[in-house]
């Protein structure tokens, strides 16, 4: 057997991996380096809120629910913010829909625009109301029923009684709408699940029946088929009918350690206990965890929270994305924000590549692979690995049938002989790797090791066609 260090990438000081070859079985054995790196990769990590990659982030503590209906300005200076992979937005029922019937569905369209100018997928959200964003005008005085009094404590806000059929119908419309425009569009990440109540969360002092709230979470299965669904954490029937229909969940006050005089805190009483009662301890490996902050960062700063305590749970429960609010990241407390980032969602480590140091064009050849998920949950969408013939002069991919998001977290093994191109001239090639977009075919994912190269690919040895 001999044993070399591989090849180089530009400017390197050390080898890409180790690779040997064993003379008599014809085989080569390449264990690639692990990096250490935060990796930005699609449909994971922190998001971006209400603004993209490059944006300014919001100033102090304070963040806006109603999301942009316009693009927004350039920033003149690159924000001291983690570069990520998703733009999360929220817009009111009022934006979307000013008038019965008539949508400006521009405001979605520029942001999935925008989202794709700036690297990242848009996950969203569309809320009915909120104490300073009232429903549509349109919608108040079109006869619907009212759940409060003017005279009321909370008469100032024009509550729904959302168990009105005109409120099943009217809210069923837009939903619809934006199933038949969005539904499938590669750009779009995630939708949230929005039914009744402050933001359309699916709690409040006037809730309707659980037929009516069963209809309006099932309005959302019917139009989004193909975009993954995320079910808020609220309310514990609502929770469970979700999440065991196809939808991943979200929860919106990750972080909560509790305050001075209040026996409750989100972190140590809701939260852990729902996801047991709703039966949701292993939705994980289908559908996609999202959770968003109590506050922001410097509030649990402030508050002096245990940050070691929040994000092991959030470890603990397989999340794949975090709101932060596009805030900043306290200074001191950026290194483990770092180190949670490479533990979020999926993260692939390469180990060990066994290939044919020399193959036959037309004829089959014996690949094998060890791939450790170093993260904490899979990958949700399609990714296509392949192995690529590289030279001067020509380039050819081979598909291989492997099964990407089955890799949960721990190790894979791919063993499988691909066919070499009938036409594959002769020559020496560099063998490389890569987890392509199902739709696009070009690199997607990039990988814990190095060798990768500008166009993605990771260079891993060399083999020859005789």
């Amino acid at each position: 057997m001999s044993c070399r260090r591989g090849l180089l990438a530009p400017g390197a000081l050390f080898p890409l991996a180790l690779v040997c070859a064993w003379a008599q079985s014809e085989t080569v054995v390449v264990r690639p380096r692990e990096i250490h790196d935060v990796l930005v990769n699609p449909g994971m990590g922190i998001t971006t809120f209400q603004r993209f990659n490059g944006d300014a982030i919001n100033a102090g503590r304070k963040w806006s629910e109603q999301g942009p209906t316009a693009k927004l300005p350039a920033g003149d200076v690159k924000p001291d913010f983690p570069e990520t992979a998703i733009a999360y937005f929220r817009w009111f029922w009022s934006q979307i829909e000013p008038e019965p019937g008539k949508y400006r569905w521009e405001a979605i369209d520029l942001a999935l625009d925008e989202a794709r100018e700036h690297q990242q997928t848009l996950a969203f959200r569309l809320m009915p109301y909120d104490q300073q964003h009232p429903l549509p005008e349109w919608y108040q005085h079109s006869g619907a029923r009212r759940a409060n009094k003017p005279g009321d404590k909370d008469g100032a806000i024009w509550s729904p009684d959302s168990s009105d059929p005109l409120y099943v119908k009217s809210w069923g419309q837009i939903v619809a709408g934006l199933g038949q425009r969005y539904d499938g569009n590669p750009y779009l990440d995630t939708v949230d699940v929005s039914t009744f109540g402050y933001w359309g969360e699916g709690w409040g002092p006037y809730p309707p029946d659980w037929s009516t709230q069963k209809e309006l979470i099932d309005q959302y299965f019917t139009a989004f088929r193909r975009t993954p669904l995320l079910m808020n954490f609220d309310e514990l029937q609502a929770l469970d009918y979700g999440v065991h229909h196809g939808a991943g969940w979200r929860l919106d006050c990750w972080g909560d350690m509790g305050r001075p005089g209040r026996n409750f805190a989100h972190m140590l009483d809701l939260y852990p206990q729902q996801v047991v009662k709703a039966h949701a301890e292993d939705i994980w490996q289908r559908n996609p965890i999202s959770l968003e902050t109590c506050g922001v960062p410097a509030d649990w700063k402030q508050n002096g929270f245990d940050l070691s305590y929040i994000f092991d749970q959030a470890l603990r429960w397989h999340a794949t994305s975090i709101n932060i609010k596009s805030t900043a990241i306290p200074a001191e407390w950026k290194a483990p924000f770092d180190e949670f980032q490479k533990k979020l969602g999926y993260r692939f480590v390469l180990r060990k590549l066994e290939y044919p140091r020399s193959v036959h064009p037309g004829q089959m050849a014996a690949f094998r692979m060890w791939w450790f998920n170093a993260g904490v949950a899979p990958v949700y969408r399609d990714y296509v690995m392949a192995v690529e013939f590289h030279s001067s002069d020509e380039n050819r991919t081979i598909r291989t049938g492997a099964e990407i998001r089955k890799w949960l977290p721990g190790d894979a093994v791919f063993e499988d002989s691909l066919h070499v191109p009938n036409d594959l001239k002769p020559g020496s090639y560099r063998l490389r790797v890569a987890l392509l977009d199902a739709r696009t075919l070009q690199p997607a994912i990039r990988l814990a090791i190095e060798g990768r190269e500008p166009d993605g690919w990771y260079t891993l040895g060399s083999i020859t066609v005789e």
